[in-house]
């Protein structure tokens, strides 16, 4: 069997669970005895496009001519058996699923956000969930509120995007959720049950774990969903040094946050953004990794690769998370107040 796997990757300066775990399915799926062709874009190119190239970009995810263009030329070369799309956005386009069914090959798509339906994918806004735009055949909130990448111009094309896409994404033939809570997503969305089938991402397994080391890690995007306001709020209501060391990994708007803790406090150190490799030995450093994001996480990857380490996890009960975490760590709500919590010691784990 012969599969096109489509994906744009996020920018690779910003830690990034899906381009980890397409990378890890192409892989696993060679390793299986498939052929494999990756059809991907990334957004790092956009920095050196031309500047008629930025010009179109904007509406890019309704139509992405030259990924169609690409893709049907692919096609008709490598003769494809299905097409795995994973993130479309900006450079491929829902349009894709159009092209592959030009030529009658069948798509499959992992869904890792919400993206059907909520302009940022995250069902989060202004520092709280946010749901407005579901049942809405345009989402004229996410205009309002500016959803996109803070433009109400960019919101405009994603949300008419959504829109015009709608058909499209209902003639996905098979889509794989990562959890239960997104099969609900897609049932909610109008897609049959019987398309959609269940199935965690999985990693390889990393081998023996290595003894615990010291202190906490926290790797992600520097964002407001990802909770790192909520976890330096939570952190400053201790005596420096109390609780041990805390590291920070990752790049992103909240940037200065990490910083400033960074300047302020003895107990907290910004390691700065950190490509696989210094994600890995940071990990192996560390006793308990956190991963306290405060909007609906489908199923984080730094999570899957603590837990694969034998590293427990300190996490927010949101999402994906409960699933993930069960007994092996810590879970607390979004609330830097909250103090109980469901535990397993480190030992066992």
């Amino acid at each position: 069997m012969k599969v096109v796997v489509a994906h744009n990757r996020y920018r690779e300066a910003i830690p990034s669970g899906e381009n980890v775990i397409v990378d890890t399915e192409i892989e696993q799926l060679r390793a299986a005895g498939l052929s494999v062709v990756p059809f991907q874009r990334s957004s790092d190119s956009i920095a050196s496009f031309s500047k008629a190239q930025k010009a179109l970009l904007p509406v890019a995810p309704i139509l992405g001519p030259a990924a169609q263009r690409d893709l049907a030329e692919l096609i008709e070369t490598e003769k494809p058996d299905v097409l795995h799309l994973h993130n479309p956005y900006p450079l491929l386009s829902p349009r894709v699923i159009r092209t592959a069914h030009r030529f009658n090959v069948p798509v499959v798509q992992t869904v890792h956000n919400y993206r059907q339906v909520c302009s940022s994918g995250l069902y989060f806004r202004d520092g709280h969930n946010c749901h407005d735009c579901r049942g809405k055949v345009l989402g004229w909130p996410a205009i309002k509120n500016r959803c996109y990448r803070g433009s109400a111009a960019q919101s405009a094309i994603m949300a008419t995007t959504l829109a015009v896409h709608r058909p499209t994404w209902r003639s996905v033939d098979r889509y794989i959720a990562l959890t239960d809570k997104i099969a609900a997503h897609l049932t909610d969305y109008g897609i049959a049950p019987g398309h959609i089938v269940i199935k965690p991402n999985g990693l390889p397994d990393p081998g023996q774990p290595e003894p615990l080391g010291d202190g906490f890690l926290y790797g992600a995007r520097l964002s407001p969903e990802k909770g790192l306001g909520l976890l330096l709020d939570a952190w400053r209501r201790h005596p420096d040094g109390s609780l041990g060391q805390l590291r920070i990994a990752g790049d992103g708007e909240l940037r200065h946050l990490a910083e400033q803790a960074d300047a302020e406090r003895s107990d907290v150190t910004y390691l700065g953004p950190l490509d696989r490799a210094g994600m890995i030995a940071a990990r192996r450093a560390a006793s308990v990794v956190v991963a306290v994001p405060t909007w609906e996480d489908v199923l984080p990857t730094v999570i899957l690769e603590a837990l694969a380490s034998g590293r427990p996890v300190l996490g927010t009960a949101v999402g994906g998370i409960p699933y993930l975490v069960g007994t092996a760590g810590w879970l607390a709500e979004p609330n830097p107040e909250y103090k109980r919590r469901r535990s397993r010691p480190a030992s066992a784990i």
